[in-house]
Order: C-alpha cells, then sequence, then structure tokens
C-alpha cells in the first residue's frame, strides 16, 4: 500500500504532508517508511550510520517512528553555484558535478533510487514516496526520476498537494494534472490542498469545482499551522517571522548557507536576524557564521563586501562571534584548498581564532557525536553537554588554541569567540541558555530559560501535527486510494 505525494511546485508541503501521513500510518499500527529518490538541499541532517540524507527525510523518519536510513534519500544534490553540485549517492559523498553531466545519468540513477525504494518496501508494509519540485515540469520529463520517472517505474497512487496560500490553488490543480503524462495522470487519485487561512467551509464551491474539472476528489483541506519542525531548505528564510525583544543576534545569511535549521530553536526565545553579507553589524548583540557548501567561495564574499571588517569590528567590542562548521573556519588565519572546492588557492580568514583549515580531498566527516563544552569564559562554561553531528569535507588544525568542547573546535582566550563543527548546537536547550542568559545578564534584561523539560521537535511536535491533518483529512477515502 506505498503511495507517492506530489505537488504542484516546491515549497506547497509536500514534506510536511509526508511527515504527518507516516506518524498517522504509524499510530495506526503500520510500519511505515519515507522515501524520496532526489533531494537538493543544503540542510542534511547525519543518519546514526554515519549515512547523510536530506534533513527533511530524517523528520519523515522519526515521525513513522523508523531510523533513518540511507535507502530513504538515495540522492542528495547540494548545490555549489555556477550549475554545479555536490552528489551524495546512498550517503555517502560521490562527485561534484555540472548539471548538464548529471543529467546524463539518468538511467544509471533511476536503478539505483529504486532498488533502494525496493529494499524499504521488503522491510516495511508501507513507503510513502515524496515528490520534488513541481510534477508538470514538462521539460524535465525524459529525466524527471523523483516524480515521472519514478511514477512510470513504480506505478503507485499519486496524491497531488497544491498551496492555497499563494494563490491560483485552481490552476495549480487542473494546469499540473492537465500537463502530466497521461499514464501517470490516471495514477492520481486524490488531491489534498495545503496552507488553508480562515473558514474550509467558505471553500466548499470550491471544492466541488476542482473535483469536477480534475476528476479526482480533494481529500482534505489543511489549515495552516506553525509547529516545530524543521524547514527543509533556504526558501524557508524568506517565511521566517521577524521577532522584538531587547537583544538581537545576527546570522549572516551566505551565499551558500546550509544547515540554517541549526538555529530554529534559538530562533523561538530572541530575535534572530539572518543578514546578507555586507549589513552592518553594530546593532547586535551576537554574531554567529552558519555553515557553508562553500568556505573558500563565501569567504571571498564576506571579505568583498566588508563584513569581514564588520565581524572583526564587533569582535573589538566585545560582541560574541560563533561559527558553526563552515563558520568556524573563516574565523581561523588560513583556509587552504588544495583543488577540493576552489582549485588550488590559500586565503585568509579573519583571523579572529589562531586556525589554519585545509581541503585536501574529497572525504566528508559525517558522524553523530555528544560534548562538553569547555569551561572557558562566560558562554561555554555555562553549556555543558550538547549532542549533534558533525558534517564537513576539511580538517583544522587548532595549533595552540584550546578547545571550545572536549577534543574538538576552537575558543578565544576570552571565550567571546568560539567556532565548533557541531552542527545542531543550538537545538540543545542549555547551548540556547547558555548564550541567552549571558547575553540577557550582560544587557540588564530578564531572560526566561528554555524549560528544562523542552526539547526541539519532541515527539509531541510529531503528535500535534498528526493530529492536525488527521482532523482536517479524509483517512477512509486515503486508504481506500491506495
Amino acid at each position: 500500500m506505498s503511495f507517492m505525494i506530489l505537488g504542484t511546485a516546491s515549497h506547497v508541503g509536500k514534506s510536511m504532508t509526508v511527515a504527518a501521513l507516516c506518524r498517522i500510518l504509524s499510530n495506526r499500527g503500520v510500519s511505515v517508511a519515507p522515501f524520496k529518490s532526489q533531494n537538493m538541499s543544503l540542510n542534511s541532517y547525519v543518519t546514526p550510520s554515519g549515512d547523510e540524507i536530506g534533513i527533511a527525510q530524517a523528520i519523515q523518519a522519526i515521525a513513522a517512528r523508523a531510523i533513518p536510513g540511507a535507502e530513504m534519500n538515495p540522492v542528495l544534490l547540494k548545490p555549489k553555484g555556477d550549475s554545479e553540485s555536490q552528489v551524495v549517492l546512498m550517503g555517502k559523498p560521490l562527485m561534484d558535478v555540472k548539471v548538464g553531466e548529471y543529467y546524463r545519468q539518468t538511467e544509471r540513477l533511476l536503478d539505483i533510487v529504486t532498488e533502494a525504494y525496493e529494499h524499504l518496501a521488503t522491510n516495511y508494509e508501507t513507503v510513502v514516496i515524496e515528490g520534488a519540485g513541481g510534477a508538470a515540469e514538462c521539460n524535465l520529463f525524459t529525466r524527471d526520476i523523483a516524480n515521472i520517472l519514478l511514477a512510470r517505474r513504480l506505478q503507485l497512487p499519486i496524491i497531488l498537494v497544491a498551496d492555497i496560500e499563494r494563490g491560483g490553488v485552481f490552476a495549480q490543480l487542473y494546469g499540473t494534472i492537465m500537463l502530466l503524462p497521461e499514464d501517470i495522470r490516471t495514477q492520481v487519485k486524490g488531491i489534498i490542498i495545503n496552507k488553508f487561512r480562515g473558514d474550509t467551509s467558505l471553500f466548499d464551491e470550491g471544492v466541488c469545482i476542482i473535483e469536477e474539472k480534475c476528476e479526482v476528489p480533494v481529500l482534505g483541506i489543511i489549515p495552516y499551522t506553525d509547529i516545530a519542525l524543521p524547514s527543509e531548505d533556504s526558501l524557508s528564510i524568506g517565511d521566517k517571522i521577524q521577532r522584538e525583544g531587547d537583544i538581537r543576534i545576527a546570522i549572516i545569511r551566505l551565499p551558500r548557507i546550509s544547515n540554517f535549521t541549526d538555529f530554529e530553536l534559538l530562533e523561538r526565545y530572541a530575535p534572530v536576524d539572518f543578514v546578507p553579507p555586507g549589513t552592518p553589524l553594530d546593532k547586535y548583540d551576537a554574531i554567529i557564521i552558519p555553515g557553508t557548501k562553500n568556505s573558500v567561495g563565501d569567504m571571498e564574499v564576506v571579505r568583498s563586501t566588508g563584513c569581514d571588517r564588520e565581524i572583526v569590528k564587533a569582535a573589538k567590542r566585545g560582541i560574541p562571534v560563533i561559527g558553526i562548521c563552515g563558520g568556524y573556519q573563516m574565523l581561523g588565519a588560513v583556509i587552504r584548498d588544495h583543488g577540493v572546492e576552489e582549485g588550488n588557492i590559500t586565503i585568509r580568514g579573519l583571523g579572529l581564532l589562531d586556525i589554519i583549515t585545509e581541503f585536501s580531498g574529497y572525504t566528508k566527516t559525517t558522524v553523530q557525536v555528544q560534548r562538553t563544552a569547555a569551561p572557558v569564559g562566560p558562554i561555554l562554561s555555562r553549556i555543558g553537554e550538547v549532542s549533534g553531528y558533525e558534517i564537513h569535507m576539511g580538517t583544522t588544525d587548532t595549533q595552540l588554541c584550546p578547545h571550545a568542547f572536549e577534543t574538538e573546535g576552537a575558543v578565544s582566550e576570552n571565550g567571546m569567540i568560539f567556532g565548533t563543527y557541531l552542527h545542531g548546537l543550538f537545538q540543545n536547550r542549555n547551548a540556547v541558555n547558555g548564550l541567552l542568559s549571558y547575553l540577557c545578564e550582560k544587557k540588564g534584561v530578564e531572560y526566561a530559560p528554555v524549560p528544562e523539560h523542552y526539547s526541539e521537535f519532541t515527539d509531541d511536535a510529531y503528535e500535534k501535527l498528526a493530529a492536525h491533518f488527521e482532523r482536517h483529512l479524509d483517512m477512509n477515502q486515503i486508504m481506500k486510494c491506495i
């Protein structure tokens, strides 16, 4: 009883729909797993076995009460710019490739993703498959391993998801269905309308029109909700709600920013702005340089826009400066690239930590970790034990710089500047409390800490998501469809 969730476009809510359906089916006693054959995202996750997959599939696996694995996202594309992406195949980095060369691998990749699906289908009663982007990209039909080619090979029922919030839902649905190849069109068994604001009964006439025009049933209208689950891609940065408060934190929005979901718990307790390089930083109380797919290229952008001078000026004023992964590398004196990212090149970093990073081979560290923060300075000394994962290329020599965490990272003598390879640091409540309590104390304002029982993206969040969808879906009709 496996089935596919395809969308009328990107960002219509396919990922959350799959996560919700995975939890609903799991609650009904069904052994279920998510699957996305090809994902393009710089937000990734390290599985317990050390494989790299898109963070959306990790979320969906947790929702399904399944262990995240490489088979759930056999192809992950991590854009590097200039029509080039790193290909992560079955959880391991394969190569950097231009789009033209990648498309020449379509048949081989389709075989690989089909084998990955079949592995899941053998081990689970149901596989909920997520498509990518819009299902009716006609120019991609001959090479679309995430939608059309996979649907044709697997011959599974399709449920189509549309986003009513952005308008044009009738054209989205009718246009998509009419543009699908005829053999795929017959596989569409139902429609879900997502992100509805207001009284859904006011759209009863719209439902009748859609069902008449599209000749498939509307299985549910899902009201807009704000349940705390990680965002999948950089489109979500633009959807972030600006908060007001006594302190402000700047996260440098690097051109190739990755894993910006690292900060979503922090954003719930303090005003956080994702600012383009070159933005004045004098009004901020802390600065974070996040991960990036290309440390060398983004460091050059930081320097060319004057962002480096803004960061260094802030550090001299005593403002905390924190680097995560690629941001950690940028805090150092030098980055040497031996042909891995931008060719044989050596560039200056920010010079805020006495460390040197080298890219000398096409290998990637991917591991889940638990570490204890060093008792150095007023921030790290408040953090204690944290968990997260490393996912990076390059190695960093900390030289005589003390570690920020046991055996890893680096920190200045006063503790106000530190960097780490630890993604997910600020998804730990004690790390959020450590930073924000210091900033509030310094500014003389009261801070209400993250509650002790709180952990971001808890099981409760998945239950809330499932309950929200189940209230508004016709699950009996969906079970008939699939």
